[in-house]
């Protein structure tokens, strides 16, 4: 019996993990084949090159670059806020804040995660925008400033709480031996367990980076649908998933190659973050290997 259980265990594991790989298949096999189709109608190099993006318009371009410039503006923006907040948020907690703190705050910096991105996306329209209006000259009722500064308040706990995790997973005895040497709390801090836990925080860093780019109701609400090639953060862009959301609603016709462009900017958005976490995934070896 012992061994029929731990057989029906190992096939019941084995099950969710081709269950797993047969998703990730069939999602990239559906982009492939209608992306397929649509680049047998559409030049890739014109999908590539082209500074316009009008696909729903009597002259029509299929150039990617400016949803590719939007979504990477917002993403940059996320991530340049985030980082150093949530960073320093997981250093306090993690080598400055009493163990009171840290149980309570924790997990009330974790409920951000759980507030649904149409909230935010409306914070980031009625509030957030208002607001720097009142200090920046010219900024447009959408925009991609402050959609990428609240996709930044979404993903900070992504950063904070995976990085206190990996720095409070570092052993004790590295704190002893710095402060014997004579470490400041702040040197010991950021020059012993900063570097000791790179690996993990490298890898927060990564997944907010993953999910800043993945994200569509912010964007949606908040930066406005004029896909424009630009890096000025005070104009309305449009990201590939807010393109994707405007098609689907219905009003495009299904099997047409209007409707085809979604799957071409979907795949072209999975292929960019495939990439991505390659190169991520690499640096974060090196660091690994480094400090191990």
């Amino acid at each position: 019996m012992r061994r029929i259980k731990e057989m029906v265990i190992e096939k019941a594991l084995l099950s969710s993990a081709l269950i797993t790989i047969a998703v990730t298949v069939g999602i990239i096999l559906v982009l492939s084949i209608e992306a397929i189709a649509f680049f047998s109608e559409v030049s890739i190099i014109d999908f590539f090159t082209d500074t316009q993006w009008t696909p729903l318009f009597a002259d029509k371009h299929f150039g990617i670059l400016p949803l590719l410039s939007g979504t990477l503006l917002t993403s940059f923006i996320a991530i340049a806020f985030a980082v150093p907040v949530g960073l320093s948020i997981s250093i306090y907690i993690s080598e400055y804040a009493p163990k009171s703190f840290r149980r309570t705050v924790k997990p009330a910096l974790e409920l951000l995660a759980a507030v649904p991105t149409v909230v935010y996306g409306f914070f980031a329209l009625t509030v957030v925008t208002p607001f720097l209006q009142s200090f920046i000259p010219g900024l447009s009722g959408f925009n991609a400033l402050s959609a990428g500064l609240v996709m930044g308040i979404m993903i900070i706990p992504f950063i904070s709480s995976l990085s206190e995790d990996a720095l409070h997973a570092v052993p004790h005895s590295l704190r002893e031996a710095a402060y014997g040497m004579g470490s400041t709390k702040l040197q010991n801090a950021f020059k012993v367990m900063v570097p000791a836990a790179s690996s993990g925080i490298i890898v927060s860093i990564i997944l907010a980076i993953s999910r800043a780019i993945g994200e569509t109701m912010i964007v949606a609400i908040a930066a406005g649908q004029q896909p424009r090639l630009t890096l000025d953060p005070t104009v309305p862009v449009e990201t590939i998933t807010a393109y994707i959301v405007q098609v689907s609603l219905g009003d495009v016709q299904h099997g047409s190659l209007e409707y085809r462009t979604i799957f071409a900017a979907g795949i072209t958005l999975f292929v960019f973050t495939f990439l991505l976490n390659t190169i991520s995934y690499r640096i974060r070896k090196r660091f690994q290997e480094k400090y191990e």
